[in-house]
């Protein structure tokens, strides 16, 4: 009897099967989740990460099953904001189980997976790319109403690789400073998102001004009024500006929700009040889909 000749696989069409069954995998996922965004800056240094998770918290408060994910491949910030950092995700049957967050937030970072916080993730793009979508497909983030996307700064691997990955996405939230140089650079993030064909929801002016506790007068130290002007000036909406306020960047570092805590102050009722329009302009962009 003649021996049957082993059938030879093409490893770049292995390669190729895998990716389409881990997107297959993701949009599977995503699909129990209500409203996907992107929370973008396009600069770093703009503080896009405490307002990311304090808009989570926010949308939260107004009774909503919210998770975020942290796509800070070199920089996750994120479990520390959420008081989360050091915890290691158990996984079951269905897939890695998201960290619960002390404030029934369902957290997802590249954080958890070092030895420390400290050890630096030394990769190049392709494999951020299978990170993130993993994240994506293999993380069982169950019934959402919306997962918050926390992006790096700039325009490359990570916010490219969201958007492919998730075509679907409701829209994209730019986080900009009040000074020139921040809104020059944050436009190209809203011109990716416009070219990749995601809706800008609308920019948040972080940053903006600083009352003083003593005396109450306003200190324009970074200037003010810049990304309303940016908002109108590109035809997206204006989502509001948040205060420098001290205690915002206090709370973040010990890992203690600043919203909660002081929800009094106002700087909680301004991203409360942008949490609102979010959810406002998301769910009714649905409605007329649907």
């Amino acid at each position: 009897m003649e021996n049957k000749k082993e059938r030879k696989v093409d490893p770049q069409a292995a390669r190729m099967q895998a990716i389409l069954d881990e997107e297959k995998k993701v949009h599977e996922r995503m699909s129990k989740v209500k409203h996907k965004i992107m929370v973008m800056s396009g600069k770093g240094g703009v503080g896009k990460s405490t307002v990311a998770a304090n808009l989570a918290v926010a949308m939260s408060k107004l009774g909503n099953r919210v998770g975020i994910l942290d796509s800070d491949i070199h920089g996750p910030s994120i479990p520390k904001i959420m008081g989360v950092e050091g915890l290691r995700p158990s996984a079951g049957p269905t897939g890695i189980y998201p960290i619960l967050s002390g404030y029934g937030i369902r957290v997802i970072s590249m954080d958890f997976f070092l030895e420390s916080s400290e050890d630096p993730v030394i990769w190049r793009g392709p494999l951020k790319m299978s990170a993130i979508r993993q994240f994506l497909s293999d993380v069982d983030w169950g019934e959402l109403d919306y997962l918050f996307i926390d992006l790096p700064p700039g325009t490359g691997d990570e916010p490219l690789s969201v958007m492919q990955l998730l075509p679907e996405m409701d829209g994209t939230v730019i986080i900009t400073a009040p000074s020139d140089l921040s809104q020059s650079v944050v436009r190209k993030a809203v011109n990716m998102s416009l070219k990749m064909n995601i809706p800008v929801i609308g920019i948040v002016e972080n940053m903006s001004g600083f009352v003083c506790p003593k005396c109450g007068e306003k200190y324009d130290l970074l200037g003010s009024g810049g990304g309303k002007k940016m908002a109108e000036g590109m035809n997206v909406d204006f989502l509001g500006q948040i205060p420098i306020d001290p205690k915002i960047c206090e709370y973040s570092d010990k890992g203690i929700s600043f919203i909660i805590e002081n929800p009094d102050s106002e700087s909680s009722k301004i991203f409360m009040e942008i949490a609102r329009k979010i959810k406002n302009i998301v769910e009714n962009k649905k409605n007329k889909k649907e």
